[in-house]
């Protein structure tokens, strides 16, 4: 099994500074994709399969949505929207440009019919009466949806309304959007479906999703369009599909942008989601709590303590070199107790061949506790001696 073998490759490792995990696995030739920028991401892993200009800045359109949508579950987990209420629809709302679910001032529409028209429609009526409902205001609101791109960790990306709508200092990259992606699905599981629906109607008006995807490949289950001239069409997509060997199912996420037609961006997203999972392997190293080794402490009541991780760790190789995957471990020298569970105690990484592909914080499965008097004593002693 690949998890011993990885066991009896675990080595010490000597002191080496952090190496960010190369941009993508390589050694397998992406297919060519008509965009001027474009992403492939294993969610599962985190890890990027292939991309074009991923920093490139570029308008995101309705893409903007995403956030949009992040902050509109995180205020209903947190009960500051409820599912029923209805927000009023200011005049910049109702008189929204662009596409729009038609939202009517005198019948305020409830927050889940707005998340669909949001969502399904792509709305920016919807989606400035949730920004002015959650924040009082679009530009309250375009200031916490930096914040929380910030928070994530996106560097490349600036906001400035709700909607996508063009303004030339609202901006992200396809490397910001696939993060962004991936963080709601991830963050806000109970949510995502709206994303696979494959219509909606409001008001007696209906509308169908723009992911032409979504009728096409039953493993894709969303994600969002955008169309500025700017920016193109521009397409988030995502995919689950069950691989054998891995427990529940492995997700690709592909941000297609400035593709010249609508048909085209389904196309070459397509291409990518196709890539990945027939190219790619997602392989399980450790499970979360799994040990990755015994480590011994001083002056503790124990003298030895497992390290593991706080979360599962998936890495993804190219088909056919889940063999040639090897972990190392380089650990805090000395342990020392007390010790407390969680408590980093080392670093794991996982290399294929010489390329890391991740780095992870070994930490203590338990605590330990100091010794007696005696005991710290004697192990003082034999510290100086191994020194």
């Amino acid at each position: 099994m690949l998890q011993s073998t990885l066991r009896s490759l675990l080595v010490l490792a000597t002191l080496l500074p952090f190496v960010a995990p190369q941009e993508a696995l390589s050694q397998v030739a992406p297919p060519t994709i008509a965009a001027r920028s474009w992403l492939l991401l294993d969610a599962t892993s985190g890890q990027v399969l292939a991309t074009y200009e991923p920093d490139m800045k570029i308008e995101p359109a309705s893409l903007t949505k995403v956030m949009t949508a992040y902050l509109a579950f995180g205020a209903l987990k947190e009960k500051r929207l409820a599912p029923d209420q209805r927000p009023a629809v200011s005049q910049a709302a109702y008189k929204a440009g662009g596409s729009r679910m038609f939202v009517d001032p005198r019948e305020p529409a409830t927050v889940e019919q707005l998340l669909n028209g949001m969502i399904v429609q792509s709305g920016n009526d919807a989606s400035i009466v949730l920004a002015e409902a959650i924040a009082g205001t679009e530009e309250t609101f375009a200031q916490q949806m930096n914040r929380e791109a910030q928070r994530m960790g996106l560097r490349n990306t600036q906001f400035r309304n709700a909607t996508g709508l063009p303004d030339a200092e609202h901006y992200s990259t396809a490397r910001d959007l696939a993060t962004l992606a991936s963080r709601l699905i991830a963050d806000y599981p109970e949510y995502y479906p709206l994303y696979s629906k494959r219509e909606y109607t409001f008001n007696n008006i209906r509308q169908p999703n723009r992911n032409r995807l979504l009728a096409v490949d039953p493993s894709v289950d969303g994600m969002k369009t955008g169309h500025t001239d700017a920016a193109g069409y521009c397409l988030i997509a995502s995919a689950h599909r069950k691989q054998p060997g891995l427990d529940g199912e492995r997700r690709l996420v592909s941000v297609v942008i400035g593709a010249n037609s609508e048909s085209s961006r389904a196309i070459e997203s397509q291409k990518l989601l196709n890539f990945g999972f027939q190219n790619f392997d997602a392989v399980r190293i450790y499970a979360k709590g799994q040990p990755a080794g015994n480590y011994q402490v001083w002056k503790g009541t124990v003298d030895a303590i497992a390290g593991g991780l706080d979360a599962d760790l998936v890495v993804t190789v190219p088909r056919g070199q889940a063999d040639k995957v090897k972990a190392e471990v380089e650990r805090v020298q000395p342990l020392v107790a007390p010790i407390a569970q969680g408590q980093r105690i080392g670093t794991l990484r996982v290399r294929l061949g010489e390329k890391l592909l991740v780095e992870q914080p070994l930490r203590a499965l338990a605590a330990v506790e100091p010794a007696g008097w005696f005991g710290r004593t004697w192990d003082g002693l034999r510290m100086m001696l191994s020194k």
